[in-house]
């Protein structure tokens, strides 16, 4: 899901859209195996007893389950996304109300990533980008394949600085 076209300025090009690494789905797939096999075996412990009730309850409260537990953090993940064009950084989150949070490149002074051990195994990531706002610093977590993202936005941000320090001395 990339940022929409009418949310871009002129002569802005998408760079780069990534969403936070799919390890992040690991306890929600756990959940709807769990929730799918404990469900079953009570479905056939319960049989046909009470003319289908309470089988009827076990399937309820399943659906319930994985709803809650599976479906909504899939969702979650997959509408959560960071756009990287040539002119910002943009975070844009939610299901139902959409929110974001957009960083001109040209404010941005620091670009920073974290990696703790399971993040080296997996080649994820953290990005912390702080900018001349009185905000707190944008954090970018679980980014997959850091490392090169790291680099294209520094490289940006360069570029960025550079062409209006150029300008400036025009």
């Amino acid at each position: 899901m990339s940022l929409p076209r009418k949310l871009m300025i002129d002569g802005e090009q998408v760079i780069a859209t990534t969403r936070t690494h799919v390890k992040v789905l690991f306890l929600p797939f756990l959940i709807l195996l769990v929730v799918a096999g404990i469900g079953g075996w009570a479905i056939s412990e319960v049989g046909d007893s009470g003319s289908g009730v309470p089988r009827w309850i076990v399937v309820a409260a399943m659906v319930v389950l994985i709803l809650w537990g599976s479906v909504l953090p899939f969702l979650k993940w997959l509408t959560w996304t960071y756009t990287l064009t040539n002119k910002r950084i943009v975070e844009q989150k939610g299901l139902l109300t959409r929110t974001g949070r957009v960083i001109p490149l040209s404010r941005i002074n620091d670009v920073a990533f974290e990696k703790n051990l399971n993040d080296r195994i997996l080649g994820c990531g953290t990005l912390i980008i702080h900018d001349a706002s009185e905000q707190a610093g944008l954090e970018l977590n679980d980014i997959p394949h850091i490392e090169a993202f790291h680099r294209t936005v520094t490289n940006l941000v360069f570029e960025k600085h550079d062409k209006t320090a150029t300008d400036e001395s025009v």
